[in-house]
């Protein structure tokens, strides 16, 4: 039960990303961000970074890419 408490949490913490990033960051610029986290999320093993930005980079970035964005909707969570 508690894992799906988690992954509840999550997932919501996924939707209020993706619509910050749809409501405050330009269109084009938002590809570029996510691109630029999930690099940074490659080098999630040093202090600052973390594995954590791989998938923030991917919902930021898929805002921009509409085959992923498609498939992100079709989904359903």
């Amino acid at each position: 039960m508690a894992k799906k408490d988690r992954r509840t949490q999550l997932r919501d913490y996924a939707r209020r990303v993706r619509k910050w990033s749809r409501d405050h960051i330009p269109p084009g610029l938002r590809l570029v961000a996510g691109l630029v986290l999930m690099a940074a999320g490659v080098l999630g093993f040093l202090p600052i970074l973390g594995f954590w930005m791989l998938p923030l980079g991917m919902a930021v970035a898929a805002a921009d890419v509409l085959p992923i964005w498609r498939w992100w909707k079709r989904r359903k969570d």
